[in-house]
């Protein structure tokens, strides 16, 4: 990500994008001036922005200032958990709702991802439009809401568990298995495999934080 924004974007998505892209990280200090001055705009939408990534728990304050947000085990946890019921109830949707056409996306996605192990910001990006196809695949537009919600928070998780040894290879035989439930249109079995898929993203995560507290 570049500081050259589109202008069309507004503030809100802009701010959400750097926290995404790791611009902004847990921890980082958001001065509405100088955010108002790299977005090229007023400070007025600015602190909209602000105002409502902090109702969002995005951000959180630190006295008078806003800070990106970031979370304890405790809230990790409980946002893994939401996240795998969700994701496998879009999975199995996907299986019974998903075009043809939808799938073949998947399967292309999968195929292509294969391309990118040993690149963990590539796989991450390219995981994300994963499970956003599968979202989109579950046509459910509530459910879709929730998990950009869940998405949104994950977004404060500094670095990518696929940076992990061996973690991309894993993930991506865990995708296949997802789009080979769709393929079959086993509901059960595509839930099944993104659930199983999102335990074993999390316990890598504890993983990576247990090594980065024994190493602090």
């Amino acid at each position: 990500m570049t500081d050259a924004l589109s202008p069309n974007r507004d503030a809100y998505a802009q701010l959400l994008e750097a926290i995404d892209h790791g611009v902004y990280r847990p921890g980082d200090r958001l001065v509405e001036s100088e955010l108002a001055k790299r977005f090229d705009m007023s400070r007025t939408p600015i602190r909209e922005a602000l105002q409502r990534l902090e109702t969002q728990s995005l951000l959180t304050r630190d006295g008078r200032s806003l800070i990106v947000a970031s979370l304890d085990h405790n809230q990790l946890a409980e946002l893994y958990v939401v996240r795998a019921e969700l994701e496998g109830l879009a999975a199995g949707l996907a299986a019974r709702q998903a075009a043809d056409e939808e799938i073949r996306v998947l399967r292309q996605m999968v195929e292509e991802d294969r391309a990118r192990l040993g690149d963990p910001d590539a796989l991450s990006r390219a995981n994300r439009r994963f499970h956003h196809q599968i979202h989109k695949a579950s046509r459910n537009r509530y459910l879709v809401q929730q998990l950009d919600l869940v998405h949104r928070s994950m977004a404060l998780l500094a670095t990518t568990s696929l940076a992990a040894e061996g973690r991309d290879q894993a993930a991506l035989d865990e995708h296949d298995a997802v789009v080979t439930a769709i393929e079959a249109r086993d509901s059960e079995a595509a839930a099944h495999a993104l659930k199983s898929h999102i335990s074993k993203a999390f316990e890598t995560r504890l993983r990576l934080n247990a090594e980065t507290e024994g190493n602090g």
